[in-house]
């Protein structure tokens, strides 16, 4: 991993709340707000922009844990931001803070923790789980 990453670094991402990102199961939708499952997808998103940019070419971040609360609904239409904060930088290991945000109420809030590999011992990995 390059150098220069710093706790307090922090990325976000704003999207719109759409029916596809709505807690369905076996195509019925439950309810009209965005899901846990795609609450999470975007805190881990947001978490990926922090070290995209010190990644060397043969590097790769790997997702190890998230604890999250889902806090607050954000119905179909609503504007949604996702916040990242680097809160521990380590040699291969990112922690950062996660939060998700709109107009009236936080969403939720959490820890996502990525680590930092080889590709090539990754893609090893992979092929020993065949």
């Amino acid at each position: 991993m390059k150098t220069g990453l710093q706790p307090g670094h922090r990325e976000s991402i704003t999207i719109y709340v759409a029916e596809d990102m709505c807690p369905s199961f076996g195509g019925d939708v439950v309810h009209p707000v965005l899901s846990t499952v795609t609450m999470v997808y975007y805190m881990e998103w947001v978490s990926r922009l922090i070290i995209l940019p010190f990644l060397e070419p043969e590097e790769e971040g790997i997702g190890t844990s998230i604890c999250i609360t889902h806090m607050a609904p954000a119905p179909i239409g609503k504007e949604v931001t996702f916040f990242a904060e680097a809160s521990e930088v380590h040699d291969r290991k990112v922690v950062c803070k996660v939060w998700a945000e709109h107009d009236k109420a936080q969403i939720g809030e959490g820890v996502f923790t990525q680590i930092v590999k080889r590709k090539s011992d990754i893609l090893q990995r992979i092929e020993a789980m065949r």
